[in-house]
């Protein structure tokens, strides 16, 4: 990779307050946002789990009327995000709020832009497409995965085209981000597996992007070194704040160190498959790395090198080959410990769909900032590897 320590790199973040508790906040901010009716953008089970009855409590205590919406998929439909933004100004709203994980915030950013530019969600697919601000946004993470809730990055599911497109803007950066470990406690061990490793790629893939800075490389190791500690140790102990605060801490640095350093093939070939497929997006990151590490490693070895001790994997041999193989051991262990152990193949995906899932992927922006340039024979490997 080239040197990028003299290039100009800018940074993008909102403000955000991390701790046991902060999802109570939201009525606070919401009020030093000017907002009087907020659209709150969430799902069932996050309802159910009593998350959202928090936050509904403290606009009450501010005086904030709300309207909730939580007709949102896993994977965000583009129907949900018109309808949701029908719904926004039939109410009247003027802030949003969203709870949940990556689904319902990249839902609300896609309400926001919606209703602020009076254009169809599909029209700002792409980098820097979005015109017109959006309403003021907050958002309150319930997983420690996808980091939408810092970042200037929200997916939607093109239902027509049957693909995951990426809208990319600083205009959906968030205003705030609430990040509270406490609603953590009530995610499935399989939720946390998945949202976990989101959060490990995120990182992994920006520390070898081309994009990536001094400024965005510290986050993402840090990031790496917190997930790959304590995300097993979350796993085994659901309930545990300490952990779950590690976590969650991993994956604010994570999504802070994307959406300044973007991705990479990992992420153009898991939204190609959620898209296609409806494939929860964790588990296709987790299913894809190694195969895509495998790919890249030649290019960049110094930074997997890195990537593996911050890991505490043993690189004491500095021979290439050698590390290659103990980082993808350590990742494939990880990803078996946390439950993840079955193929692409597994799942539903053939060998049929490969070549209309590699040129989905092809056309993704994540796959710009990939620190080697595949070829849509190369793609398709990448996906054969992990069948």
């Amino acid at each position: 990779m080239t040197e990028t320590l003299f290039e100009l790199r800018k940074f993008v973040a909102p403000e955000f307050i991390i701790g046991v508790d902060a999802r109570r906040l939201a009525g606070r901010y919401a009020k030093n946002l000017g907002a009087s009716h907020v659209f709150l953008v969430t799902g069932p089970k996050i309802i159910s789990a009593g998350w959202v009855e928090d936050v509904t409590k403290s606009l009450q205590d501010e005086g904030i009327r709300y309207t909730i919406f939580s007709d949102v998929s896993p994977n965000p439909r583009d129907f949900e995000v018109m309808k949701g933004a029908d719904l926004y100004r039939q109410a009247g709203c003027d802030a949003v709020i969203a709870v949940g994980g990556g689904s319902p915030i990249d839902c609300a950013k896609g309400i926001g832009i919606v209703v602020s530019n009076n254009q169809h969600i599909l029209e700002f697919e792409g980098v820097d497409n979005v015109r017109i601000p959006a309403p003021p946004l907050i958002c309150i993470p319930t997983t420690s995965g996808s980091a939408a809730d810092v970042s200037q990055f929200a997916i939607i599911n093109d239902t027509t085209r049957k693909v995951k497109i990426a809208i990319i803007s600083k205009k959906i950066v968030p205003d705030i981000s609430l990040c509270d470990p406490v609603p953590l406690t009530s995610l499935t061990s399989e939720l946390t597996a998945h949202t976990g490793m989101d959060a490990l790629v995120h990182s992994i893939e920006a520390y070898v992007s081309n994009a990536s800075s001094p400024v965005t490389d510290i986050q993402a190791l840090e990031s790496i070194r917190l997930i790959s500690a304590y995300l097993p140790l979350a796993y085994h102990h659901l309930d545990h704040i300490g952990y779950r605060y590690k976590t969650m801490l991993g994956s604010l640095l994570a999504g802070l160190a994307f959406s300044n350093a973007s991705l990479g093939a990992v992420h153009a070939l898991a939204h190609s498959l959620g898209g296609l497929s409806d494939l929860p997006h964790g588990e296709c990151n987790a299913l894809l790395l190694e195969s895509v590490i495998d790919f890249n490693f030649e290019v960049c070895p110094e930074r997997y090198e890195t990537i593996a001790q911050a890991m505490n994997v043993d690189c004491s041999s500095h021979e290439p080959s050698e590390i290659k193989q103990k980082l993808l051991s350590a990742l494939q262990a990880l990803r078996i410990e946390l439950g993840i152990r079955e193929r692409l193949g597994d799942l539903g995906v053939s060998r049929d769909t490969i070549a209309e899932l590699a040129q989905s992927a092809m056309r993704d922006p994540c796959l710009a900032t990939n620190p080697r340039r595949p070829s849509v024979r190369d793609l398709e490997h990448i996906y054969e590897g992990a069948l």
